[in-house]
């Protein structure tokens, strides 16, 4: 199942300028990948920043949004951005299941 995990932190903790921000945004993608199989992430699709506007947004194949919440702790993405975590779809496939039921 598609995850989207959208993470948005304040300009005073963005890792630009807070050494404890930077500190863990430099081995966020190391620790997701270390602690992936563990936590039943199946696959990192892809991994996003709008650095202006202070957002990470990274999309991954997992199991369930629980397994995502416990990633986003033990790799530090929750010690500095607000983290929601919603269920997403692929547009084609959508379409796709909406035309056959026509």
């Amino acid at each position: 199942m598609l995850f989207g995990v959208l993470a948005v932190h304040s300009p005073e903790l963005c890792p630009l300028h807070n050494k404890t921000s930077k500190k863990i945004f430099l081995e966020v993608q190391r620790k997701i990948k270390a602690n992936q199989k563990k936590l039943n992430i199946l696959k990192i699709v892809g991994f996003y920043v709008s650095v202006l506007e202070h957002q990470w947004i990274i999309i991954l194949d997992a199991k369930n949004a629980h397994d995502i919440e416990q990633l986003c702790i033990t790799v530090g993405i929750s010690a500095m951005s607000t983290v929601k975590i919603v269920p997403i779809n692929d547009f084609n496939k959508v379409v796709s299941k909406m035309q056959s039921s026509q």
